[in-house]
């Protein structure tokens, strides 16, 4: 059993020899090595050429900035007892999905920053993004402490289950992205008694409009606010976990279809602004899903004003889909307040993007939900914004082990 070296680039290489040995100096939690190389390859993200051929890893590299990777450092630390310690778990062993190229540069950035040796299996059906950050990471090698190029793998190989069986024996943590059928059939292969995964399985987002917000902002807000859905909502074909799939005007109901065809207008024109395309096939993706949707009830009317966007106005929360019908497919829900949203949240749901809210609104929304739905609220615009803490993990305290110290 062989694998493809991606990084450090190099020759297959037996899967026995993927996980490396600890290296003689151990890394540490925050270590200065791990730092410079995420800086250095930071700064390759954000040059202009890059940045105009994949716009996506400008995001990554404004997470990979020094100041970024301290502030999680030093978040970390300040959360910790003066007689606990952390220390890197081991071995990281991370499975990320095909479809969201940049992904796996996230979980295994801070996996490195907390110290661990690190194997990533980098899908061979991932795109043109991927073979880019991979570019650059080889790229920086150059300039970096040589423990780097020993202690973090990256590596690409089909859907072996003998290759990952044996990657997940070696492991202290297993990090799985990309659906519910991803996680169960990894998860088929064990781990040591001690090891222990952290799971990212299909996960549903939303969008909250405030009528009375819209009404109330400047015409050129509104366009802006629309520019920002539109960027989290085309993405990935609207497949990422994060983006929206449907929108939820919340107030007086009387004065909600306008507002609704004004953001509708302004949508179809943001997404040819920011170059967005839907072809036949997707076109017809699109009314089959719709279709479908509205074949089970709930749907009171549905427009496809073009191929860039499809709604569907529904009679409840109940009725808003979950599953992707297609990319630029929105359902629309008028309700009175956010507290409607309450029984229709679920554990599965992830992001929930808003405009117009005042801040106090939306932490007591989140208080009234109580952990039972939706791990973030942000901004239209900041959907596929990564962060440390996602889907309800502190993903850099999670990659450490705590030792407390009893005197």
């Amino acid at each position: 059993m062989t694998v493809r070296m991606r990084f450090p680039a190099g020759p297959e290489l037996p899967v026995d020899e993927v996980v490396p040995p600890p290296p003689e100096t151990p890394l540490t939690v925050g270590d200065e090595r791990i730092m410079d190389f995420l800086t250095a390859v930071s700064r390759r993200l954000l040059t202009p050429a890059l940045a105009r051929r994949h716009p996506e890893l400008g995001s990554l590299g404004f997470f990979l900035r020094r100041r970024e990777l301290l502030r999680g450092v030093e978040r970390l630390r300040a959360g910790l007892d003066e007689r606990v310690l952390a220390f890197p778990r081991g071995v990281v062993f991370h499975v990320p999905p095909a479809n969201v190229d940049t992904i796996f540069v996230y979980s295994w950035a801070l996996a490195a920053l907390a110290g661990n040796i690190n194997v990533v299996r980098v899908s061979p059906r991932s795109a043109a993004a991927a073979d880019a950050i991979l570019e650059v990471l080889n790229d920086s090698l150059a300039e970096a402490d040589p423990v780097v190029a020993r202690t973090q793998r990256m590596v690409t190989y089909g859907h072996d289950d003998a290759v990952t069986a044996r990657l997940s024996a070696d492991c202290d943590v297993r990090v799985i992205w990309g659906g519910d059928r991803a996680v169960t059939t990894v998860r088929r292969h064990p781990l040591a008694p001690a090891a222990r995964d952290l799971t990212f399985p299909d996960r549903s987002s939303f969008a909250v409009l405030s009528i009375a917000g819209w009404e109330a902002a400047p015409v050129v807000a509104r366009r802006d606010a629309v520019a920002k859905f539109a960027n989290d909502a085309y993405w990935f074909d609207q497949a990422a976990c994060s983006s929206p799939r449907a929108v939820f005007l919340v107030g007086d109901a009387a004065r909600a279809d306008a507002v609704r065809a004004e953001f509708v207008a302004l949508l179809g024109v943001a997404a040819r602004n920011r170059g967005s395309d839907v072809d036949a096939a997707m076109a017809v993706e699109k009314r089959v899903g719709s279709y479908g949707l509205a074949a089970d009830g709930g749907v009171s009317r549905m427009a496809f004003p073009d191929n860039l966007v499809a709604t569907l106005e529904l009679d409840s929360p109940a009725a808003v889909p979950r599953e992707w019908l297609g990319t630029g497919t929105f359902g629309f829900v008028t309700i009175a307040e956010l507290a409607e949203l309450v029984p229709f949240l679920r554990r599965r749901d992830q992001t929930l993007t808003h405009f117009g809210f005042d801040p106090a609104e939306l932490v007591g929304f989140a208080r009234e939900l109580g952990g039972r739905g939706i791990d973030r609220i942000v901004p239209f615009g900041a959907a596929l914004n990564f962060a440390p803490v996602w889907d309800g993990y502190d993903l850099l305290r999670e990659f450490v082990r705590l030792v407390s110290v009893d005197g």
